[in-house]
């Protein structure tokens, strides 16, 4: 069945929300610890992108939507459909725990910025890897139509954003997502090192989105043959192999 855009927008705007309520929502109990704070967020991807898969693809991420784009899986008008919906449910997100949440609860914690012991260039990087590591998976089972775990896809893609919150949580805050940081920025105005989280979520997206297109998933040029028109048999030359 198709879905027309804003019925795509809806289900990624609600996605993205939840990725910011649940997420950003355990961070600010410290009781929680890093790993309350990785499954959160990667609870909140693997049962949303399973719920809703279906109707928009899932992404909840601008980086993952660019990596549709530069892909041309995507057009660009429902693309930026895909952009504000995500930035309005990660906004919405950020203000239902700041309504929700006690007054003496600082929101401000969940707002991710760089530990004071890396620079912007490392922090750069890490959230570029982390990402680029996320669209590889999400290309790898639920876009590739040959992957092994397209069915349970949601899964996958939420165990990655887990181990990139272990992995950079502490350093980055591991957003991966300029939704994640942007929403809660713009709502509590806390901007340190804000273009971290843009350029480098977007820079890893669309380089795996690109690298994993161009290995895997372009045309398969096809094999050299030779024959007679009177046999009706054409074979392959020896020594021919399809190539890119």
């Amino acid at each position: 069945m198709e879905y027309d855009p804003l019925r795509r927008g809806i289900a990624e705007l609600i996605g993205t929300f939840t990725l910011i309520f649940a997420g950003m929502g355990s961070i600010v109990f410290a009781s929680s610890g890093v790993l309350g704070v990785a499954l959160a967020h990667g609870l909140a991807i693997a049962i949303m992108a399973s719920a809703v898969g279906h109707i928009s693809g899932g992404h909840f991420n601008p980086a993952v939507t660019l990596g549709f784009l530069v892909t041309r899986r995507i057009a660009p008008a429902l693309a930026i459909v895909y952009w504000v919906s995500q930035l309005a449910g990660a906004v919405l997100g950020a203000l239902a725990l700041r309504a929700t949440f006690p007054d003496e609860v600082n929101l401000d914690s969940g707002v991710p910025v760089l530990n004071s012991t890396i620079g912007t260039g490392s922090g750069l990087v890490l959230e570029a890897i982390m990402t680029f590591l996320l669209v590889w998976v999400i290309f790898a089972t639920a876009v590739d139509p040959g992957g092994a775990f397209k069915s349970i896809s949601g899964l996958a893609i939420g165990l990655t954003i887990t181990i990139g919150v272990l992995a950079a949580g502490p350093l980055t805050g591991a957003a991966l997502n300029p939704a994640r940081a942007l929403g809660p920025e713009l709502v509590f105005n806390v901007w340190d090192d804000f273009w971290v989280y843009i350029v480098g979520p977007g820079v890893g997206g669309a380089a795996a989105a690109l690298l994993y297109n161009w290995l895997y998933l372009r045309p398969a040029a096809q094999v050299p043959v030779v024959g007679t028109a009177e046999s009706g048999v054409l074979e392959p030359r020896p020594g021919d192999a399809a190539t890119d």
